[in-house]
């Protein structure tokens, strides 16, 4: 019940993100800036603690590649959407790679919040909170990279309901197969390998990006400090 309840909440999140794309382009620096100090206080109080809690007998140094492996995996991925996004707008009209690495990127969103409400219900209300977060970001990313293709609106919106629907597959899917316990440690640390990505070298340049004030960078840090005391609270202390 609780994952078709996030399921939902995921799309409302990348949609709102999407409607305000539309119309406020230029005051979106607060928002993004606060949803990477969330999505990076995720990686750094809860997914990467956790997975040293999960791994057992895993070595730090084996934990500590699997997050570097999630981190230049999700570059590999950003790189690929960031090239075909810059296409002229008719090669893009006919290669939308882009947009569907977005999609992507909101499928694997969903699976990890499937898979982190697997590992334990705290862990998962804490990356649903930071995933619900950047999903907002991401309808914001979508409409825009969409717009700039060459789509027009009506495109754009179906590409931004694609992008919606794809965080709730993720969770949705994660009902029908299990991960073995000993295997959180290390996909804990993958995750959280995507999530420092996604903060430092997407959310936070974007929030930067013509709005180099000292209340971006705040909001920053509003973001992480939120994380650690909901990571606290879940965690009872």
């Amino acid at each position: 019940m609780w994952l078709i309840v996030i399921a939902c909440a995921t799309f409302a999140s990348t949609v709102s993100g999407g409607l305000l794309a539309l119309r406020l382009r230029d005051k979106l620096h607060l928002i993004l800036g606060f949803s990477a100090g969330a999505v990076l206080g995720v990686a750094f109080f809860d997914l990467l603690p956790e997975s040293i809690g999960f791994g057992g007998g895993t070595s730090a140094g084996t934990l500590l590649a699997d997050t570097a492996l999630g981190f230049f995996g999700y570059l590999v991925i950003d790189r690929f959407a960031l090239m075909h996004s810059a296409e002229t707008p008719a090669t893009a009209r006919r290669r939308p790679l882009g947009a569907l690495l977005l999609c992507l990127h909101s499928l694997l969103d969903g699976i990890a919040i499937g898979l982190a409400f697997q590992a334990s219900r705290a862990i998962g209300v804490v990356v649903a909170v930071a995933v619900l977060s950047h999903d907002f970001s991401d309808g914001i990313n979508t409409m825009n990279l969409v717009l700039k293709s060459g789509v027009g609106r009506r495109g754009a919106w179906y590409w931004l309901l694609a992008d919606a629907i794809a965080p709730g597959i993720g969770v949705i899917a994660t009902l029908f197969f299990r991960v073995p316990h000993y295997a959180f440690g290390a996909l804990l640390a993958l995750f959280g390998g995507f999530f420092l990505y996604l903060g430092a070298s997407e959310l936070i340049p974007e929030s930067y990006h013509a709005h180099p004030k000292a209340l971006t960078t705040a909001m920053t840090l509003v973001g992480a400090a939120v994380i650690f005391w909901a990571v606290r609270l879940a965690q009872g202390g």
